[in-house]
């Protein structure tokens, strides 16, 4: 399993890179978020990456963040979401957005996304709220453990949010815990993902 790429951006196109490493070139499949984020060709670069190994190919999948390739991981995880799926969905919708479909079962923003018919979207919701419930207990012990400043609705909303992403209670409660509880839920999730990729 490749886990990382780091090496010179050699080629950039609508939905790949390629980053030469150690004089040998890979290419990797990219999100349309990510694509945005990396530097101009001759550049260093470092992406997360995800390697795929089928009977007929072998693809890598590289991210820019490890909340995008986190997400990646869970919607690949879905009956009938693939690789290229996960990728198309994550390049309309931040890792955070999906979350808060996920939440409030808005089928809509997922079909927005190419490819993705309303039994897929609903699919996604209802597998992805599977996580949130049976995270719930531990969610509220450590709300309950949290100064009183900190148990608001939109704490409880982005470590629902984070909790479909896949992090565990414990591991978000000390770095949301950091932020002001009056921001919104959005800007909860966005700022204790940016944490969460720093570790």
């Amino acid at each position: 399993m490749i886990y990382s790429l780091h090496g010179t951006l050699i080629n950039k196109q609508r939905d790949c890179v390629v980053v030469e490493c150690g004089g040998v070139g890979y290419s990797c499949l990219v999100t349309f978020n990510t694509l945005k984020q990396l530097p101009e060709i001759g550049k260093e670069v470092f992406l997360y990456t995800f390697m795929t190994v089928r009977e007929d190919a072998v693809t890598l999948t590289g991210f820019y963040e490890q909340s995008e390739l986190d997400c990646f991981k869970l919607l690949t995880s879905i009956t009938g979401v693939g690789a290229k799926m996960a990728v198309a969905i994550l390049s309309e919708l931040r890792p955070e957005e999906i979350a808060a479909a996920v939440l409030s079962s808005d089928v809509n923003m997922l079909t927005k996304v190419s490819g993705v018919g309303k039994k897929i979207a609903q699919r996604i919701i209802l597998e992805l709220n599977d996580k949130v419930t049976k995270a719930k207990t531990s969610s509220s012990n450590s709300i309950e453990s949290m100064p009183i400043n900190y148990s608001g609705a939109n704490v409880q909303n982005a470590l629902d949010a984070l909790s479909v992403l896949g992090y565990s209670t414990s591991d978000v409660t000390p770095i949301i815990s950091k932020f002001d509880a009056s921001l919104s839920t959005e800007q909860l999730i966005t700022l204790t993902l940016r944490e969460l990729g720093k570790k």
